[in-house]
């Protein structure tokens, strides 16, 4: 299975990747604001994801890279400051 999906928008249209993220359990959604260097199995999207930039009670903040997960260190979950490999979807 991939680490990642493409998400379609409708009718052929482009939405965005989506990986799921082991540390606050949800989707996250990485748009065309992201660059994506096109590997469903070992992602790399830049800049960061920030999800929650104002309630510390449930931000996660992390970077994908190589396939891995690189939670900083801001995250409300077990896995802030850890890295982790990407979990199928």
């Amino acid at each position: 299975m991939p680490k990642v999906i493409e998400l379609m928008n409708g009718k052929d249209i482009h939405g965005g990747w989506m990986i799921e993220c082991p540390g606050c359990g949800y989707g996250h959604m990485f748009d065309d604001r992201w660059t994506f260097n096109g590997d469903f199995e070992k992602p790399t999207f830049s800049p960061s994801m920030l999800v929650n930039q104002d309630r510390p009670d449930s931000r996660c903040h992390s970077f994908v890279r190589d396939g891995k997960i690189q939670y900083l260190s801001d995250c409300f979950h077990k896995y802030a400051g850890q890295t982790l490999n990407l979990e199928d979807v």
